[in-house]
């Protein structure tokens, strides 16, 4: 089940919203469907991030996938665990798997995104 409090992207990422930050993961659907992840390129700190855009590539034992922001800002945190341990990612994708956090330029940007039960409808018609 996704969690509630966060909201999803079109291209499997999730944002947990807090004040004018917003922390950023994959979601269980992407690690699931990745397998086992051995690698994680992690963006810099400062880094501007754009809504759409890649910030992040991510290696699995099956491929490499880009991890796409769900919005535009700057970001200012990163999960330097995932360095040492990417399959933490695989084990808690919306806790201590988060990749990095983001500063939000237009926090009205997240409306914009899907919320858990959006996303669960998301996930089934791309599974058809």
């Amino acid at each position: 089940m996704n969690p509630e409090d966060i909201r999803y992207h079109k291209e499997h990422t999730w944002i947990r919203v807090s004040g004018k930050k917003g922390t950023v993961g994959i979601t269980d659907y992407a690690q699931d469907a990745l397998g086992d992840i051995v690698y994680i390129d992690l963006p810099e700190v400062d880094l501007p991030a754009e809504a759409n855009a890649e910030i992040s590539e991510i290696e699995s034992t099956k491929s490499t996938s880009a991890v796409i922001s769900p919005v535009t800002g700057k970001v200012v945190k990163v999960n330097e665990d995932l360095s040492e341990s990417p399959e933490v990612i695989n084990e808690d994708p919306y806790g201590k798997g988060w990749i990095a956090v983001i500063e939000l330029e237009n926090p009205s940007e997240v409306d914009d995104l899907m919320d858990a039960s959006e996303y669960e409808k998301y996930i089934e018609e791309e599974l058809k």
